[in-house]
Order: structure tokens, then sequence, then C-alpha cells
């Protein structure tokens, strides 16, 4: 009887100091569970430098397949279209798949949380896809600088040149050419970027037998006087009739047309100058609204890339964490 009693006793010790060590270990637990940190930075950081990496290869892929594409003659590769078409489906694609990759292992590599209820737990996992992917991004805007500033650039550079007439253009550089430029052609005159109009002002009357008597040194500094003269008046978008005059009777005097023959031939030549100013000042201008729209709709495309990236990485993260806690 007494060994029966012994026996319980030490029965019943043995079960209170296994429910006091139970006890103390479930504390233990609970204890460092509360300290365990609800961010699991080398997960974003694993998943950030996979998503960083993916996309970086795909973007060449990319980069690669559309230059294939492309070919400088007609009716071969790619139209501007389907090219810009291919690049915005190629980029989102990138987005979607490198964020995906770099928030599933970013859930699936961090560390189990115990305590935490599951909305809590889905939170937390959303939250390390959400900073996978930002980190990545970060690191992919780095590693692009360069051709990123240039997209989003190229807007506000289009828009400045809207300002930068054809008209200053065309006569700043006849200026260069004919005070810095001495280009010696077949005839003596001098050539530049109004040149042929020049030459076109100086053609001999073929109709009679005028010979010019003038020294051909004073025929080229007519020549160079009469771009000067053109040169003001595309600047000033009128030929004052002064100039006008005088630039008939230089004509007049080398081509052996009359005075109004010579006046009528120099308003003609002006005429067709500005004609081809305006031409090209409505160029500019298109070209530079259309690389504006351009950058705008490329902008607007890739903030919807990058947000379909960030849903992506989230959602991937969650799947993750799932895998790791089953």
């Amino acid at each position: 009887m007494a060994l029966s009693n012994s026996s319980n006793t030490l029965h019943s010790s043995k079960t209170e100091n296994l429910g006091r060590l139970g006890s103390l270990r479930d504390d233990y637990f609970d204890t460092a569970q509360a300290y365990v940190s609800a961010v699991s930075w080398p997960a974003i950081f694993a998943g950030a430098a996979a998503a960083a990496t993916l996309s970086l290869i795909l973007l060449l892929l990319g980069l690669g397949l559309g230059l294939s594409s492309i070919s400088p003659w007609i009716q071969k590769g790619v139209s501007a279209s389907s090219f810009g078409v291919s690049t915005i489906i190629w980029i989102t694609v990138t987005q979607v798949t490198s964020s995906g990759m770099g928030g599933y292992l970013a859930g699936r590599l961090r560390v189990r949380w115990a305590g935490p209820q599951v909305d809590e737990v889905y939170f937390r996992d959303t939250a390390h896809g959400f900073l996978a992917w930002s980190v990545a991004t970060l690191a992919t805007a780095v590693l692009l600088t360069s051709a990123i500033g240039g997209i989003l650039s190229g807007g506000f550079q289009a828009a400045t040149t809207l300002t930068a007439s054809a008209t200053n253009m065309v006569g700043n550089v006849a200026a260069a050419n004919s005070d810095q430029v001495s280009i010696e052609g077949a005839n003596g005159i001098e050539t530049g970027l109004i040149g042929y109009f020049v030459d076109s002002l100086f053609r001999k009357n073929t109709d009679t037998d005028f010979t010019a008597s003038t020294d051909p040194s004073l025929q080229l500094a007519s020549a160079t006087e009469v771009t000067r003269i053109l040169v003001n008046a595309i600047r000033m978008k009128s030929l004052p009739p002064a100039d006008l005059s005088y630039t008939s009777k230089l004509v007049s005097t080398h081509t052996g047309l009359n005075d109004s023959e010579a006046e009528q031939r120099v308003n003609s030549i002006y005429n067709t100058i500005q004609e081809k100013v305006r031409n090209a000042e409505i160029a500019t201008k298109y070209a530079a609204d259309k690389a504006r729209k351009i950058s705008i709709y490329t902008t607007l495309w890739l903030f919807v890339s990058l947000l379909m990236g960030a849903f992506s990485a989230s959602l991937a993260a969650t799947y993750g964490g799932r895998c790791r806690d089953a």
C-alpha cells in the first residue's frame, strides 16, 4: 500500500514537472515570437534582387527582338505603330513576370510568424511583396537612369524646340557659311545653305548674247553680299524695298536682265525661300508635337505597367507566404 502511494506521488510529481516545463517552453517561444520583426528584410532583398535581374534580362531580350524587327528598307519590318504597341506589351509582361517572381520569393523566404492572426499574416505578405517590388524598381531605375531619363525628358525637350524656329536656324547657318566658310564652286560662287538660290539669281540670261564685263572676284563679292541680304530678309520675314532694289541692280549687272526682269527674279527667288522656311517651321512644330505626344503616352503606359508590377508582386507574395506556412 505504501509502495502504491509512493508510486502515485512520484507520477504526479513528474506530471507536474512536465507541465511546468511545457509552460516554460510555451512562454519562451511566445517571448521569442514577440521579438521577431514583422519585416523580413533578407527575404525582401532576395526577392528584389531576383526581380531586378529578371527585369534586366527581359528588357535586353525585348531590345534585341525589337531591333531585329526594324529594317530601313520600305515594306520590310514592322510599322512604327506596331513597334510601339509591341514595346508597351513587352514592358508590361516584363513588369508582371519579374515582379511576380520577386514577390513570390519574398513571401516564400520570410520567417514564419506563429503569433499573428491569418489577416495579419496576409497583410504582412502583401507588404513584403510590395517592398520587394519597390526595392527592385529603384535598383532598375539606377541601372537604367540614362534610358528612363531620355524617355521622360523627351517631351520637355521637344516642347522647348518649338521656340527655335527654322527661320533662325536657316539664317544662322547661312550667315556662318557666308561669313566664315569659303567654298569655291565650279563657277566661283560661294556655296552654302542658300547658295543654290544665290546661284539662281546670278544665272546669265541665255536669250541674249550678254557677256559679263565684271571681274569674277566682283561677282563673288556680289553673291556674298546678296547672301547676307537674303539671310537678313529671312530673319525679318520681309525683303525691304531698298534691299530689293539694290539686289535687283546687282542681278541685272551680272546677268544682262533689265531692271524689271531682275526685280521679278529676286521676288520669285525670295518667295521660294520663304515658302521653304515656312514648310520647315511647320515640319519642326509637327515633329515636336509628335514627340511630345509619344513622350506622354510612354510615360502613362510606364505608370500603368509599374502599377501592374506592384499588384503582381503583392499577390505573388501572399501565395508564397501561404506555401511557406503550409
